[in-house]
């Protein structure tokens, strides 16, 4: 059991882009604070909190409430939980996540859009993706309603913190853990589920320098690489660690059976583009199957690109027209440059070999005659970023996350 002090009361861009918004167009219980009227609420001024939203970065901003919920394993079912406000808990030593790692983790976002209003993002697919974990660590989760419930409470007793519109995003942690006492190995006793929240800004500042780990695996057939288990993390700290101290910006992890495909970075999925043709590794059982990376594929066919999931050997990398990543924190982030067995090839976004050919005659000459692209020391005779397929994806996803693109395919949530 998990204690946690003052409990309080219950509450239950102008540009080619366009074309694209307008085909998605054509395609395709949060009860009151007992202190608060809502009827009353909704006419209200909006409050934020005083914070100076340009510098947002993304780190821990203490919030007010966090909520907890317990389970013990005689129950095996979830109590009614509440909200307390934000701090630190006491717990057993002895405890299953403590000792053993039994733990979950969860993570999604809440939006301010323009009209205040503020949105959640297909939540329901956390709850699920939650569900599943549990179930492969012997832990009982909480209902769907349950969780759907604590998100909502947790951005409600905390929307002053949910950054104005264009100025961020407010990241939602639910954790499950084992916290019962348990010395022998073995499911704990008891259990906690816990949600707190923080106004992020961007995950990564530009674009992604990766480099592809040649001997550490992030996960194996048969262990937890497709949940979001909380043992997955701390084993790659030190191929993130050796990686940023030589510069890069993250890794990219290969499947551990054979060594040449490639599997997804410390946080995040990969996407590989090539012509009209996006290929992303298949969730096979070693692999988070995250829910930024269903929705961008699901956006990218609506736009009309053919996407594969399969095995993607590294090799691929190295004449990709694009490489982008996508994760609930940095949402698509492009990848600038992959380095790989000590070579460093760097990324096209949005150009394929033969649209450079129509670029100059003597950069054609020069291709040629030197069987590399060097775009990196040209960075500034292409276009980047904008018109780019991680761009365009971009651009969608996050206008329906924001309320700019009416949302057809029924993913947000509006929080009353």
């Amino acid at each position: 059991m998990v204690r946690a002090s003052i409990c309080v009361g219950k509450w239950d861009k102008p540009s080619r882009i366009g074309a694209l918004f307008n085909k998605l167009r054509h395609h395709s219980r949060v009860a009151s604070v007992p202190t608060c009227d809502p009827s009353s609420d909704s006419d209200a001024k909006v409050e934020y909190a005083n914070y100076k939203w340009d510098e947002l970065g993304f780190g821990l901003i203490p919030t007010d409430y966090m909520y907890v919920m317990n389970c013990s394993k005689a129950e095996n079912s979830f109590s009614e939980g509440s909200l307390v406000r934000f701090g630190n808990m006491e717990m057993n030593p002895s405890s299953g996540i403590l000792n053993y790692g039994q733990g979950i983790l969860e993570g999604l976002k809440a939006y301010r859009r323009e009209d205040e209003k503020i949105m959640l993002f297909r939540p329901e697919l956390n709850a699920m993706r939650m569900k599943i974990g549990a179930e492969r660590m012997c832990m009982p989760p909480p209902t769907t309603q349950q969780f759907l419930d604590a998100i909502k409470q947790t951005v409600h007793a905390n929307k002053r913190w949910v950054p104005p519109p264009g100025k961020g995003s407010m990241y939602i942690r639910p954790l499950l853990l084992g916290s019962g006492p348990r010395l022998g190995v073995g499911p704990a006793s008891e259990y906690t589920f816990i949600t707190y929240a923080s106004p992020v800004g961007n995950y990564h500042e530009g674009t992604l320098n990766m480099v592809v780990e040649e001997n550490i695996y992030r996960a194996t057939r048969g262990g937890t690489g497709c949940i979001k288990a909380i043992i997955n993390y701390a084993s790659i700290y030190k191929a993130i660690t050796d990686a940023k101290a030589k510069g890069f910006s993250d890794v990219l992890f290969l499947d551990a059976k054979t060594g040449k495909n490639l599997e997804e970075a410390s946080t995040s999925n990969i996407f590989i583009v090539k012509g009209n043709v996006i290929s992303t590794p298949a969730t096979d059982g070693t692999i988070l199957p995250g829910i930024t990376r269903k929705s961008s594929i699901e956006v990218a066919r609506v736009l009309g690109y053919n996407v594969e999931e399969r095995a993607v050997p590294v090799e691929e990398l190295s004449d990709a027209d694009e490489v982008f990543l996508t994760g609930t924190a940095m949402v698509i982030n492009p990848v600038d440059s992959v380095t790989y067995l000590g070579k460093r090839y760097a990324i096209m976004r949005g150009m394929s070999l033969i649209t450079i050919l129509f670029i100059k005659q003597n950069e054609l000459r020069h291709l040629i005659r030197d069987l590399k692209i060097r775009i990196s020391e040209r960075r500034t005779e292409y276009k980047k970023g904008a018109d780019t397929v991680g761009h365009n994806i971009y651009e969608m996803l996050t206008g329906i996350q924001f309320g700019r693109v009416e949302d057809k395919m029924g993913w947000t949530v509006e929080l009353k």
